[in-house]
């Protein structure tokens, strides 16, 4: 299946990227991750602390354990904060 990856913030940062079209066979947010952090050490570096992390899954805010069967999207963002 083919995602579009998007990142946000510092996770782009880090990627050096803002979005990429990734083929996978992830059934999961966490084995998207897992295949992510094996491509470079800059993606190892920005999905090293996932509690730093949130993900949004066709702009849905989800878990890491979530499945992406069927999706378009798959975004990485620290979390907001307000003022």
């Amino acid at each position: 299946m083919t995602l579009n990856v998007v990142y946000f913030a510092w996770v782009r940062e880090r990627i050096g990227v803002a979005q990429e079209r990734i083929d996978t066979d992830a059934a999961t947010v966490a084995a998207l991750v897992d295949e992510l952090r094996a491509r470079e050490d800059r993606y190892a570096l920005a999905f090293e602390d996932l509690s730093a992390l949130r993900v949004a899954v066709d702009q849905q805010l989800t878990d890491f354990d979530a499945p992406i069967a069927g999706a378009r999207e798959v975004a990485f963002f620290p979390p907001m904060t307000g003022g």
